[in-house]
């Protein structure tokens, strides 16, 4: 035991701040592509045709991310849950921040054809494997460093990263589109790419000066590292992984159909401009903040299953409400919804982790989180898009509520934790 007892023990503030700046960091980065997705790749990156058509093809790009998600899960959390958090972390850091610099410099279709929706869809892969390798070891680096008593808390802090990264994200957007449309699409779009080689640097230079988890330190003193997690994972703690990836689904699906759809619908069909939904969008994320907190405390002060049985039922609710909100205010709409997603989006991280033992929680959280987001995010932009113009925006809300079912089974289905 004596490698768990000397090894360094790391501040909470370090912590607390490595692990959000990462997230951030990498949540901006996936943001800033989700918005280019609906308002520059369908003009730049696709043949000239019909508006629909080539915003379904734009989100088919979106979509390949989250087949990459496991991927990078399973590639990132062997090694996480072999050589360590904090090796890991970095490398995902790196993978995520390169793809995303790539796509600021790419040609367009007008220069190289249909090599640059080919190589958009490249550097949307790299994206999506260095996102399922940080959020799972960002989430790790917070709650095996935590006090008992807080996990919920300090695991909360990554999940801060998505509202802080969508703000800024969106926020550079809106301030670019003052610049007109001219200059906007020439070359203003590229800017948000470019600018989070910056962002990456300052979340290396914050990473690098990390030491190990305990729980790693203490695993690894015990011998207890199976020599390939993914396939530990997937033969031992199966009903962990399946409850998992289900129980993060409807989380996935409220997300996206109130950043990604919403912001196509409003602006194409609902006449909304885009500055004015990009800002009731900012306004409704900030509530998305200010609820993550709340579910932390409540999931400490309860559980984690309580905290995320109560967001999913309201989740249901708000699919019933979903389109005559949407109808009769943008912002209320944003408002209520962003305020559900931040009361599932709290206790998500502690819940799936805790479900996973030391020796493969890197693997398996890693991986439940990405395969929801499969099932949950990555057609819902696309399938809400064709349930909308085919049956009506009610069964866009509709969809929500049977994603909010299948997530209250699983919930209900939950292994024991594991820690």
């Amino acid at each position: 035991m004596r490698d768990a007892v000397t090894t360094p023990a790391n501040s909470p503030g370090r912590v607390l701040f490595a692990s959000l700046i990462g997230t951030t960091i990498e949540f901006f980065d996936f943001y800033i592509y989700a918005t280019a997705a609906v308002l520059v790749f369908p003009k730049l990156f696709f043949p000239a045709g019909d508006a629909t058509t080539a915003t379904l093809q734009s989100f088919a790009t979106f979509a390949l991310a989250f087949i990459a998600r496991p991927i990078g899960s399973a590639l990132f959390g062997h090694f996480g849950d072999r050589i360590g958090r904090k090796a890991t972390l970095v490398a995902a850091l790196l993978t995520m921040g390169i793809s995303t610099v790539m796509i600021g410099v790419l040609p367009t279709y007008d220069h190289i054809g249909l090599l640059a929706p080919a190589l958009l869809a490249l550097c949307r892969l790299g994206q999506g494997l260095g996102l399922g390798g940080e959020w799972g070891g960002a989430v790790l680096l917070a709650i095996e460093n935590a006090p008992p008593g807080k996990r919920a808390w300090y695991g909360m802090f990554p999940q801060l990263g998505a509202p802080l990264g969508f703000l800024a994200a969106t926020g550079l957007f809106l301030w670019l589109q003052k610049m007109g449309d001219g200059m906007f699409f020439a070359w203003g779009w590229r800017v948000p790419f470019l600018a989070s080689s910056a962002l990456v640097l300052i979340g290396l230079w914050m990473r690098l000066r990390l030491n190990e988890t305990p729980a790693f330190a203490r695993a690894m003193a015990l011998q207890e590292r199976v020599k390939v997690p993914m396939f530990n994972v997937f033969a031992r703690h199966t009903r962990a992984l399946i409850s998992g990836t289900f129980a993060a689904m409807a989380t996935f699906v409220i997300f996206y159909l109130m950043t990604v759809f919403a912001l196509s619908w409003a602006t194409s069909k609902l006449a909304y401009s885009r500055e004015s939904f990009l800002v009731a969008q900012m306004v409704g994320v900030l509530f998305f903040a200010l609820l993550i907190p709340f579910s932390a405390w409540l999931a400490d002060k309860r559980s984690g299953r309580f905290a995320m049985l109560m967001a999913t039922v309201l989740i249901f609710v708000f699919g019933i409400a979903y389109a005559p909100l949407f109808a009769q205010s943008g912002m209320l709409f944003m408002v209520v919804g962003m305020c559900v997603v931040g009361l599932t989006y709290g206790p998500l991280g502690t819940v799936l982790a805790q479900m996973f033992p030391t020796a493969v929680r890197y693997t398996g959280a890693s991986l439940a989180f990405n395969m929801a987001g499969i099932f949950g995010a990555s057609l819902a932009p696309y399938l809400a898009t064709w349930l909308a113009k085919t049956y009506g925006l009610a069964y866009v809300g509709y969809y929500l509520s049977a994603a909010a079912v299948l997530s209250l089974l699983a919930l209900l289905a939950k292994p024991r934790e594991a820690m």
